[in-house]
């Protein structure tokens, strides 16, 4: 593992020396995001070997939400991964990246009709959120193809981690039918007896913040359930257990911990029943697969100082950084200060605060930081950024989403980049902001 965390971050010297001298980052782009490709095919093969088991059946899927990138969703797909998608856009680019039908699953708590009806029809699973919602699943099957894998989505509530938005195994959590409320487990098992084709179980306890130890107890409920809807039905009437992702991701440095082997162990220990080969596995990891193989490279523009506190304001804030300027507590990135010519600087660390572009005072990506000084001219690199980072865009002050590269070091160190996202244009930028249309008038 230590050396595995070596290369990763040999890779990502050589990646942000390169791009600010291939122009990639610099004043015309002063803001840009970095994937290695090497390290992305390295998590997936880490998660695949984690889980093989001889015998069992598994499907690994990658949460879209974490990196809703085309070009990226193709290369976990040439990596033998699937997606998990939560909307008709995430399944457009699925769709668009190659990801076959039988590797997809859609989840989210709020599908229409006509999504449930594309998702049948394409063969694609749904994991029902909702006794509502398998009714209306009921109904469609009526005209449907019965390709689809179809389960429910229940809800152990086990507990929560220490964020509670990324905790969905709660109490009151929005997530699946709440199998600890009154009468619910009754209810699922009723549900499978009048549903034959009825087939899998889903469960996801949460994400960061998530101890390990909580994620496979959510498994154990959901695993024990199964067992009693397959003894009611006297068959192997749920065949596969979706159990979600969730694997918390260390900010704190290059390693990799927890790891997906560390995962799957414990489910082994605790849940050995669910790698007996009665059941198929479905995962749906996100951050974990991405998080370290990301960096945001930015130019810083001004050194200034307030208060007696140094302050460098860069092009890095909360449109790509948004859960860390708005909750540092529970999102703390790590920051690189690089000199003008994209190479890490050494000195004395001076506490200061690395600021972003934004238009409000808590624009802040990081917040007496003890680092290298920086100055105007130089660029902060901002780890572990390659999950939600450029997919969740916030386009405060109307600033442009960032171009996105790939990147490839060869032995020879010459470092190759693939454009995986152009910077958004002010022509794209207004368009979405509807300057095709006329000023609205006081009167018609």
């Amino acid at each position: 593992m230590a050396d595995m965390t070596d290369e990763l971050g040999i890779r990502r010297g050589h990646a942000l020396r390169a791009a600010v001298e291939q122009g990639l980052a610099g004043q015309a782009e002063p803001v840009v995001g970095l994937l290695d490709i090497a390290g992305i095919a390295g998590s997936a093969k880490a998660l695949k070997a984690a889980f093989a088991t001889p015998g069992v059946a598994i499907t690994h899927t990658f949460a879209v939400k974490a990196a809703s990138l085309v070009p990226v969703l193709g290369l976990l797909a040439e990596c033998g991964l699937g997606a998990e998608v939560a909307s008709p856009g995430e399944l457009a680019l699925a769709r668009a990246a190659g990801v076959p039908a039988e590797r997809t699953v859609l989840d989210s708590p709020a599908k229409t009709v006509a999504e449930l009806r594309e998702a049948l029809a394409l063969g694609i699973a749904v994991n029902a959120d909702n006794p509502e919602e398998l009714a209306r699943i009921d109904r469609l099957r009526d005209t449907a193809p019965a390709g689809s894998p179809v389960g429910l989505r229940v809800n152990p509530q086990v507990g929560g981690g220490s964020i509670g938005a990324m905790s969905t195994a709660t109490a009151s959590s929005k997530f699946g039918v709440a199998l600890r409320d009154p009468g619910a487990t009754e209810w699922v098992l009723d549900a499978y007896a009048r549903r034959p084709w009825l087939n899998r179980l889903h469960t996801h306890t949460g994400s960061q913040g998530v101890p390990l130890e909580l994620m496979a107890a959510g498994v154990r409920a959901a695993y024990d359930l199964a067992e009693r809807i397959n003894a009611a039905a006297g068959r192997q009437q749920v065949e596969a257990l979706d159990i979600g992702g969730g694997l918390p991701v260390n900010f704190g440095s290059d390693e990799v911990t927890p790891s997906f082997a560390d995962y799957a162990d414990l489910l082994r220990a605790e849940v050995p029943g669910l790698f007996d080969g009665r059941y198929g596995i479905v995962t749906e990891f996100g951050r974990s697969l991405l998080a370290k193989n990301g960096t945001v490279l930015a130019r810083v523009e001004y050194a200034k100082s307030a208060g007696g506190r140094p302050i460098a304001v860069t092009h890095a804030g909360a449109q790509v950084a948004t859960r860390t300027v708005f909750v540092p507590d529970s999102w703390p990135i790590r920051v690189l200060a690089l000199d003008a010519k994209g190479v890490e600087k050494g000195g004395e660390p001076v506490v200061q605060d690395v600021a972003g572009p934004c238009c409000f005072a808590g624009d802040l990506v990081a917040k007496g930081r003890a680092l290298p000084l920086l100055e105007s001219g130089d660029h902060v690199a901002l780890l572990d950024t390659g999950a939600y980072y450029f997919s969740n865009h916030f386009a405060y002050n109307s600033l442009p989403r960032p171009a996105v590269y790939g990147y490839r070091v060869p032995r020879d160190g010459e470092v190759e980049f693939a454009q995986v996202r152009a910077a958004q244009t002010e022509e794209e930028l207004l368009a979405e902001s509807g300057a095709g249309f006329p000023a609205l008038r006081l009167q018609g």
